[in-house]
């Protein structure tokens, strides 16, 4: 299928560094259009946001490129997308139209947190009004606070996080919705029903302070050596049957060995098998509404290893999506 050029803001009405960003926007995923025809309803919609809640005098600015990047390491396999695809056990959309569009990026600047969070957080809801399921793609791994409070009307909502840290500060260097506080943030939302933390390992900002916090909340830690030794059923038996998921991945929650472009490497993480597992294991047994993938970091990756990855685990979230039901 033709693979039309993700679509672009009126750049006359952003400023100059938002629009850097949109000039350099990518083909669009796997070539999937930013509309259907004939006024269908998608029942997935692809967006990606460089920043979210970023810190004062830190230097995240490789994220800006993030979404893109993946977008583009997609483009080989645009014309395959009714190939047989062995993860999936058949074509991406299992023998149906193409039910997936990607809209392009949310323009975010680097610093400018508030409307950052207010941009995001409503294209989120513009996408759940849509009753259609919103993946995000970034980015700073702060985006998912605004994402998860797109979902405050149609809660309650499961968060299946896969990260390498709990992500449960109250704040860093003054910020409250940096990329260290995403889980605390969601745990005080009316519409977040409960949490599973899959992936964790070795020492990131949380002390005990924080692990004490999350452990009163009820959040379930399966530390990717859990994993390793029992499988992911280890945290798929956490999430209730029939539950609503939100599934938030940071890249780092995998292995650097397969996913090396992150901003802070912790080996023993997951494989890429054992993430698909995962993701096709929530959609067996509860229903995926929501997924971001977020702090990949072009900027370290190895020959693009990181963001085909990434690519391939989109690949495997729209195939269990369009498979649900």
């Amino acid at each position: 299928m033709p693979s039309p050029a993700a679509p672009k803001a009126d750049l006359a009405n952003i400023n100059p560094a938002q629009r850097g960003d949109l000039e350099r926007a990518a083909p669009s995923f796997l070539g999937l259009p930013n509309q259907l025809a004939d006024g269908h309803q998608p029942r997935a919609v692809i967006f990606g946001a460089g920043y979210g809640s970023t810190y004062r005098g830190k230097d995240s600015s490789g994220y800006g490129d993030a979404a893109d990047a993946i977008r583009l390491a997609s483009q080989d396999d645009a014309p395959l997308i009714e190939h047989w695809d062995f993860d999936l056990g058949g074509p991406l959309f299992d023998g149906k139209p193409v039910s997936c569009i990607d809209i392009g990026n949310v323009p975010t600047t680097l610093h400018d947190n508030e409307n950052n969070r207010r941009r995001v957080e409503a294209k989120t809801r513009e996408i759940l009004a849509m009753s259609a399921v919103p993946i995000l793609l970034g980015g700073d791994d702060s985006l998912p606070i605004p994402f998860l409070e797109g979902f405050a009307d149609h809660g309650p909502v499961w968060i299946l996080q896969i990260d390498a840290h709990i992500d449960w500060r109250d704040e860093l260097h003054g910020e409250r919705y940096g990329y260290s506080s995403p889980m605390r943030r969601a745990s005080e939302m009316a519409h977040i029903a409960g949490m599973v933390q899959v992936g964790i390992r070795s020492v990131g900002s949380a002390r005990t302070t924080e692990i004490e916090a999350a452990q009163r909340y009820g959040s379930h830690f399966v530390t990717a050596r859990t994993i390793h030794n029992q499988g992911v059923e280890a945290a798929l038996r956490h999430i209730p049957k029939g539950a609503q998921v939100v599934i938030t991945l940071d890249c780092d929650g995998l292995d650097p060995a397969v996913m090396p472009g992150v901003a802070a490497r912790t080996p023993g993480g997951l494989g890429y098998s054992q993430v698909i597992d995962l993701i096709a294991g929530v959609g067996t047994r509860a229903k995926i509404v929501g997924c971001d993938i977020v702090e990949l970091y072009p900027p370290a990756d190895i020959d693009g290893i990181s963001a085909l990855t990434a690519a391939r685990l989109l690949v495997n979230m729209i195939g269990t999506i369009v498979r649900q039901g």
